[in-house]
C-alpha cells in the first residue's frame, strides 16, 4: 500500500515551504518520485526527504528540478529567497536560528568544548563537520558579524577549548590566531582559565537579544539542540551567562592566553 505523503506545513519553516513547492511542481508535471529521479541526478529517497522538509538541498537541486519540471526557474528563485546560501545546509532543529542571528543586536555565546560556530575558520569547520554543504552554511552564517549594524558578540569558553584538537596542528594554530587577532571589533572573546570554578557544565548555549527587547536562545542537547523563547528558560540562561562571565579573563588578557597557547601547543 503506497505511503500517505506527509502533510506539509509551509509556515513551520523554509525547508517545508521549499519542499511543498517542489512536491507541487512534481505532481503538476505528473511525475512520481522515481520518474523524477530518472531525470535528475538525485535518488528518489533524497527527493522525498527534500519534499518532506526533512533534508536541505543545494541550489543545484533546484536548478535541475526546474529544468525537469519546466517550472520557469521557480524553485531556484524560491531557494535563493529562502536560503540565501545558508539555511538549506542546516539541520531542521537549527534552521531558524540564523534568522535570529540576522536580527540580533547582541549575541552571548558559551561553548564548553569547541569554538562557537560564528568564530570557526573554514579549516576548523571542515575538520569538525566533514560535510562541504554544512561548512559552506557555517561560513555564510559568519557574514552577520561584518554586515552593517552587525550584532555585538560576546563569546565565552573555558581554556580547555583551546586544547581540544580539531583537525591537525596547523588548523588549530590558525584557528587560535584568528580568535586572538582576526575577529571583527564587535566581537569579544573571553576565556575561563583552567581550574577556575564555574557552573557552566550543563552544555553550550547562545542568547540573542533582538529589536524591541525580544529575547530568544539556542541550547545544545541530546539528541539535538532546540530554540527556546520561554521566559523562565531565558531568565535561567541569562543568569547562568552572567555568572559564567564573572570567571573570565578580560578580552585583552584572553587574547594573550590564546596566542601563547597557539604557539606553545600548536605551532609546527
Amino acid at each position: 500500500m503506497p505511503q500517505v505523503p506527509k502533510r506539509l506545513e509551509p509556515s513551520r519553516g523554509p525547508r517545508e515551504l521549499f519542499g511543498s513547492e517542489a512536491r507541487h511542481h512534481r505532481e503538476r508535471a505528473g511525475l512520481s518520485l522515481r520518474a523524477l529521479a530518472e531525470k535528475i541526478p538525485y535518488a528518489a529517497s533524497t527527493i522525498s526527504e527534500i519534499e518532506r522538509g526533512d533534508a536541505g538541498c543545494d541550489r543545484v537541486f533546484a536548478e535541475v528540478a526546474d529544468e525537469a519540471l519546466d517550472t520557469g526557474g521557480a524553485l531556484a528563485r524560491l531557494h535563493d529567497g529562502l536560503f540565501d546560501g545558508r539555511s538549506a545546509a542546516f539541520p531542521k532543529h537549527f534552521a531558524q536560528w540564523p534568522d535570529f542571528e540576522d536580527e540580533a543586536e547582541l549575541l552571548c555565546s558559551y561553548q564548553p568544548m569547541i569554538m562557537a560556530g560564528l568564530l570557526q575558520t573554514p579549516d576548523y569547520a571542515a575538520a569538525l563537520l566533514n560535510d562541504p554543504e554544512a561548512v559552506q552554511g557555517r561560513v555564510e552564517r559568519q557574514r552577520v558579524l561584518v554586515r552593517p549594524n552587525a550584532p555585538r558578540l560576546i563569546a565565552i569558553m573555558p581554556e580547555v577549548v583551546l586544547w581540544n584538537q580539531i583537525g591537525d596542528a596547523k588548523t588549530m594554530h590558525g584557528q587560535l590566531l584568528y580568535l586572538a587577532d582576526g575577529v571583527p571589533p564587535n566581537v569579544s572573546v573571553q576565556i575561563i582559565p583552567n581550574g577556575e570554578p564555574h557552573r557552566a557544565h550543563l552544555g553550550a548555549f547562545v542568547l540573542a537579544r533582538l529589536p524591541r527587547g525580544v529575547r530568544v536562545a539556542y541550547a545544545d542537547g541530546e539528541p539535538r539542540g532546540k530554540i527556546m523563547d520561554g521566559r523562565a528558560d531565558l531568565d535561567a540562561l541569562h543568569e547562568r551567562f552572567s555568572d559564567i562571565a564573572t570567571h573570565t579573563l578580560p578580552a585583552t588578557m584572553s587574547a594573550t592566553l590564546i596566542r601563547r597557547t597557539a604557539d606553545e601547543r600548536w605551532k609546527i
